[in-house]
């Protein structure tokens, strides 16, 4: 046997059963739907209407929550783009505490308005690179629409307080 008929020989690759092994725009598409699921999973805990999910997980185990992280945290997540929204909603979480719900359900809404476009063909650096411009002017739009709080004075700071507590 020749060095070069033992050097050609493909690699083999094991892959559980039921392993998704499509490429190109078929596993984009599927990586947004998974990311879609996780979005639909938590969209009706949001707000001030939010309602509960019952969880009950491998083990028997019942959650009742309507807290996004919470809810991500029991789910046993293993689309690795769908644990990837996982992972952002957790650092959130860590960063700030709050808003996971809000952060899974932009990102749900920013993948499920670029699927047309990769559906099309658009590539996805285009897509990438008009996300980066868009979060770039929405933070410029944000910045000028900006009111300049006064730390230094009680009264303007109690005010806004009020006004802040008032629309809670």
């Amino acid at each position: 046997e020749s060095k070069m008929s033992r050097g050609m020989q493909p690699p083999v690759i094991l892959l559980k059963e039921g392993t998704d092994t499509s490429q190109g725009i078929p596993q984009i598409i599927s990586n947004v739907n998974a990311c879609q699921a996780i979005a639909d999973a938590v969209r009706t805990t949001l707000g001030p209407r939010g309602m509960d999910k019952l969880i009950v997980d491998d083990k028997g185990r019942t959650v009742i929550s309507n807290d996004g992280a919470t809810i991500l945290k029991t789910l046993d997540i293993v689309h690795p783009a769908a644990k990837t929204l996982v992972d952002i909603a957790r650092s959130q979480d860590a960063e700030v505490g709050d808003g996971t719900t809000s952060v899974t359900l932009i990102a749900g809404e920013l993948l499920k308005e670029m699927k047309p476009f990769i559906e099309d063909g658009v590539h996805p650096q285009v897509i990438i690179r008009s996300i980066r411009r868009a979060a770039t002017l929405a933070v410029q739009k944000i910045k000028d629409i900006a009111i300049p709080v006064k730390k230094n004075d009680p009264k303007e700071m109690r005010d806004l307080l009020l006004k802040c507590a008032s629309t809670a």
